[in-house]
């Protein structure tokens, strides 16, 4: 039987129904290891042993959660010195390096006035649409900041920006990527809707980036909040990244990993791989849809669409959301295939 797909594999988070380890005497010297955070001893697998002070922490009840063993020394927060990651320099020519930003200024000025003209007739049509783009915020300044927190986040990752799809040798072809191959058939996205979604793109070309500041928290790592009011059925963003086999990464620690393509043959099965190259997706965290509160902060979908032959995933707000409001969406979708109850 071929294994289920991953969908939302974030961490190697149990289940609540797994069992406590087999085989362990009780004069078994790791038995006497238990986690400071649960108390518990079970799941031995996923408890780490700081370097400095030997305290056992399951890898799930750390907050934020750890997706594997890391390498190296590692250490308890109460013995880590590393709080908050560095900043990225608020400087405007390292920013447009970072990423990538044109800069013919004359041409940005025109695209600015084109976009505007653009958005308005997007507006208008409201009522035929389905997908909106984004609003950038006013202030250029203020986008700077922006970008300046997506960039230390990636930093802190080890991941450079990239804003497409990316294909590299030994791993799947851009040819592979073919929407035809979806078992059950994908939704295709409507030429109006792609239009909208090619001028998100030549936005951020621009350096005008969707209205969202990457934050860490102490208990969620890294995440997401809104910037200013974003209007429901915004495109938030293109989940990005390496596009690989499902099968070259069964056994991938990858922390955000995510679907592009789920095929009648297991084979051609794609997933989206955003540890080396990843835009903002990769920061936008899940829901714990096993408590009526985890529920209730969804307000983005993400969604699996046909554009052009080829298969895209995208963040879509799903109802209006207020500027400081954090981002979240359910990993699983209707496949309820990733034990999300360690989520806070």
């Amino acid at each position: 039987m071929a294994p289920k797909t991953p969908f939302r594999r974030r961490t190697q988070a149990p289940s609540r129904r797994q069992s406590p380890r087999a085989g362990a005497g009780e004069d078994d010297p790791i038995e006497a290891i238990h986690c400071e955070q649960c108390g518990s001893g079970d799941s031995a697998a996923e408890l780490l042993l700081c370097d400095r002070c030997n305290c056992g922490f399951h890898l799930f009840c750390l907050r934020p959660i750890l997706v594997c063993v890391p390498k190296g020394l590692w250490f308890c927060p109460s013995c880590s010195t590393h709080t908050k990651p560095k900043q990225f320099p608020l400087i405007q020519t390292k920013i447009v390096d970072f990423f990538r930003i044109q800069r013919n200024h004359g041409d940005e000025k025109a695209g600015c006035r084109k976009r505007k003209k653009r958005t308005g007739a997007l507006l208008a049509a409201k009522k035929k649409r389905k997908l909106l783009p984004f609003n950038p915020s006013d202030d250029p300044n203020r986008r700077l900041e922006q970008m300046a927190s997506l960039a230390t986040a990636l930093t802190a990752t080890g991941a450079v920006f990239s804003n497409e799809l990316t294909y590299f040798s030994g791993m799947a072809p851009r040819s592979s990527n073919c929407a035809a191959l979806e078992q059950g058939g994908m939704q295709v996205l409507s030429k109006e809707d792609a239009e909208t979604l090619n001028l998100c793109k030549r936005m951020m070309e621009r350096g005008e980036c969707p209205p969202l500041l990457v934050v860490y928290d102490s208990l969620e790592g890294f995440t997401v909040e809104a910037d200013r009011f974003i209007k429901d059925l915004t495109i938030i963003t293109e989940y990005v990244g390496d596009v690989d086999f499902l099968n070259n990464r069964e056994h991938d620690e990858g922390d955000s990993m995510m679907t592009l393509l789920s095929a009648k043959d297991p084979s051609k099965s794609l997933v989206i791989c955003p540890d080396k190259r990843s835009n903002i997706a990769r920061f936008i965290n899940g829901i714990n849809n096993h408590t009526p509160d985890g529920k209730k902060k969804q307000n983005l979908k993400c969604v699996r669409f046909d554009v052009d032959g080829e298969c895209r995933v995208l963040l879509i707000a799903i109802r209006d959301i207020s500027k400081g409001e954090r981002l979240y969406y359910d990993y699983n979708g209707s496949e309820q295939e990733y034990p999300t109850q360690h989520f806070v």
